[in-house]
């Protein structure tokens, strides 16, 4: 595992994303209800950024085409979407967000 920091504890509110990109791998970084979850930024639909979407609940919509994601399984909940993004660790730790993007 290679866990990277990539936010300060309270940079993002609920409901807030941010594009990171670890690696080089552009992900998004999503606090949602108060938990951090890491996706893909791009649909898996139609490759379109995610971060041009909204957070609802624990799940992420696509605006291009209105698809919801479960941020924490990446699995879409509704079409046009049906295959899922791909998720990442995420978890907080000593004031810091961290991700492990493998």
């Amino acid at each position: 595992m290679a866990w990277t920091a990539v936010a300060q504890e309270g940079e993002l509110g609920v409901g807030q994303m941010k594009r990171i990109a670890p690696a080089g791998k552009p992900l998004l970084l999503v606090n949602a209800e108060g938990g951090y979850y890491c996706v893909d930024e791009m649909c898996s639909h139609e490759d379109y950024s995610l971060w041009f979407g909204c957070v609802k609940g624990r799940s992420i919509k696509c605006s291009l085409h209105g698809s919801y994601f479960d941020l924490a399984s990446g699995k879409p909940l509704n079409e046009p979407a049906d295959c899922p993004l791909s998720t990442y660790p995420a978890k907080m730790e000593a004031g810091q967000v961290w991700v492990d993007a493998g």
